[in-house]
């Protein structure tokens, strides 16, 4: 146990079964943990595949912010456990899944560990990840820099569809 409350985002993806309800009851089992309590929730965009097999369906994503009293490899074991009952399959890297759930960061924790790298190694240049984290919070940061800026550097972007009504 970490002890003292720290601040994490989560990163949320879906492109198979009923995404939004996978998406939605995803975000309610994360927090049902007394360790873990939710901050904010970010609206849920629609994107492309990044990587991985050609021709996979389109992902629903979101993130959300906790605060937890998880160390980082406590909250990924519980990330991992709410994919197994989201009936979460390792098949392929990149392929397609029920459910994704990564840690983007853990408060300011850096590590390069086999099991869990934070910041998450790739998530500056994932729209998928910057975008809904934007519109959840505009003054967001990500290793120091903007993560509106690196949203709009990410290859990604034009990929990214409003799903949630959130653009006006």
């Amino acid at each position: 146990m970490s002890g003292l409350p720290v601040r994490a985002i989560l990163a949320l993806g879906s492109n198979l079964g009923e995404r939004a309800g996978t998406l939605a009851s995803a975000v309610a089992d994360l927090v049902e943990h007394p360790q873990v309590r939710l901050c904010d929730v970010s609206p849920v965009v629609q994107t492309q595949a990044v990587g991985g097999p050609p021709d996979q369906p389109p992902y629903l994503n979101m993130v959300m912010e906790v605060e937890t009293e998880l160390s980082a490899v406590e909250l990924l074991a519980h990330c991992q456990a709410v994919e197994a009952r989201h009936h979460r399959e390792r098949v392929v890297r990149w392929g397609p899944r029920t459910l994704d759930v990564d840690i983007i960061v853990y408060g300011d924790l850096q590590q390069d560990d086999p099991e869990l790298t934070l910041p998450h190694p790739r998530a500056a240049e994932r729209a998928f990840v910057l975008v809904p984290w934007l519109l959840m919070n505009p003054h967001a940061t990500l290793s120091g820099m903007p993560v509106r800026d690196l949203a709009g550097a990410a290859r990604d972007l034009d990929d990214v569809e409003d799903f949630d009504g959130y653009a006006g």
